[in-house]
């Protein structure tokens, strides 16, 4: 019993010590924070005090008539029945710069639904703009609350400079609720992004091209239907990261469009001899057989119907029906060997981007359009049952850089809110990683002369 007392004398001053450091870190990281995450601390205490309470009022408790293990072992008085136990579901509270993520438990009759019926009775009571419930692994969900809405707050990336961990994953930005959106680039042959004028295609797309840049194992071509030189558009700056530019002169990129279809060619003939696979994504992309991309920036330029009886009208209608099939050729064939087109037009109607190419595209996003039958043509006829997820709702300023796509694993559309990279950091990023940029043409003619085997080599591409 002394000893118990000794260490007893102890106890307080190491209690003491213990939260006086947790007060220490909690008031550093709140002098830390932003503004907003600030705020977000404050509403996730409020969270945390008041949260017995409101599980009750929103029928998220349960009440359990089973004596516990205690009363069990402890006989009563006159044999009096223990009273029943109200449990409320444990949480545990995380803020950050938009609101506040809860992660709870489940409770027998307190599941996934129950979260989900609640939801706007604890965003009343959150003060948040809107609140999410979805599952979280077996017996938990998480609830995501949102004071400010991302969707209307500007956010900028500074690229790093550092390759990707992952060449897989094209993060595109935060959707509703602030959660990081991705998705997967493996196995993808095609990418369509749609919108009207300034909505946000282009930087959302130079994005891309900063995040990959760091990477051998990614090499990109650009026709820019936009401009007649490099110098003259919004990839002026990251031309020097692109191993092939065109504008938009229709005999330049129909020779583009060939040579990238002779590179499929040669790397279907030769993929099983020197990777050992006939898909390159079972072994990822390399400095020696790249990823390659092919950015195809006012896409309608390239494909347009010509109309007329004159010699000249009668040739350019002639290319653009070329230039369809040789892109629809590196669609539908490139997948396998590495080769990804983005094509972006500001609509992705059938007279702009051929429908035998664009709806073999698997992942489709839509800036701000003016029109539902633009929403449809970008995002497929199942948009028109999702009215507040249309990128017909986009078009206030304060959305410019928003756009809407089907992501596997949700239901309807997700709104997303993409980052702005200035001219001066994709500028310094093109200029750092310009050493990387190579011709796949010749990094597959070096990978079959390391491997004794040889074809007849393609021709090399310029800018």
């Amino acid at each position: 019993m002394e000893a118990v007392t000794g260490y007893a004398s102890y106890a307080l001053p190491i209690a003491t010590a213990l939260v006086g450091v947790w007060l220490l870190v909690t008031v550093v990281r709140y002098v830390r924070a932003d503004r907003g995450t600030r705020v977000s601390m404050r509403q996730a205490a409020r969270v945390r005090w008041g949260w017995v309470r409101l599980a009750r009022m929103a029928g998220l408790t349960v009440t359990d008539r089973t004596p516990g293990l205690l009363a069990q072992l402890t006989p009563q008085k006159d044999g009096a029945t223990p009273a029943p136990r109200v449990l409320t579901p444990k949480i545990k509270v995380t803020p950050d710069r938009f609101g506040v993520i809860v992660r709870a438990r489940t409770l027998p009759q307190v599941g996934l639904e129950e979260y989900q019926k609640s939801a706007r009775f604890l965003a009343d009571a959150w003060r948040c703009t809107r609140v999410s419930v979805l599952p979280h692994g077996p017996g938990r969900v998480v609830i995501r609350g949102v004071r400010s809405d991302p969707l209307t707050t500007p956010t900028t990336h500074r690229p790093t400079g550092q390759p990707l961990a992952e060449l897989t994953r094209w993060e595109l930005g935060v959707d509703e609720y602030a959660s990081r959106v991705c998705v997967s680039l493996a196995n993808v042959p095609g990418v369509t992004v749609a919108g009207v004028p300034g909505a946000g295609k282009t930087s959302g797309v130079n994005k891309f091209v900063c995040d990959f840049a760091p990477s051998a194992a990614v090499q990109i071509a650009t026709a820019d239907g936009k401009v007649s030189r490099a110098s003259e558009g919004d990839y002026a700056d990251l031309v020097k990261r692109m191993f092939a530019f065109c504008g938009d002169d229709l005999d330049e990129a129909n020779a583009l469009f060939k040579r990238l279809v002779e590179l499929r060619k040669r790397r279907s003939a030769t993929i099983r001899d020197v990777l050992g696979v006939k898909n390159m994504w079972h072994v990822g992309p390399s400095s020696e057989w790249p990823l390659t991309v092919l950015i195809i920036d006012e896409a309608h330029t390239y494909f347009r119907e010509y109309k007329g009886n004159d010699a000249e009208t009668k040739r350019l209608a002639a290319l653009t029906a070329e230039n369809a099939r040789l892109v629809e050729d590196l669609v539908k064939k490139g997948r396998s060997v590495g080769i990804l087109v983005i094509l972006i037009s500001q609509k992705t109607t059938g007279d702009a981007i051929p429908t035998f190419i664009r709806d073999v595209c698997p992942i489709g996003l839509s800036f701000a359009q003016k029109t539902v039958e633009a929403a449809v043509a970008a995002l497929g006829e199942d948009i028109r049952n999702w009215p507040d997820a249309s990128p017909v709702t986009l078009q206030d300023p304060a959305y410019v850089g928003v756009a809407v796509m089907a992501m596997q694993g949700r239901p309807g559309y997700t709104r997303i809110r993409t980052p702005y990279v200035s001219d001066a950091d994709a500028a310094r990023v093109a200029d750092a990683t310009s050493y990387l940029t190579a011709d796949p043409d010749l990094c597959l003619d070096a990978l079959l002369r390391s491997t004794g085997r040889t074809t007849p080599p393609a021709p090399s591409l310029t800018k």
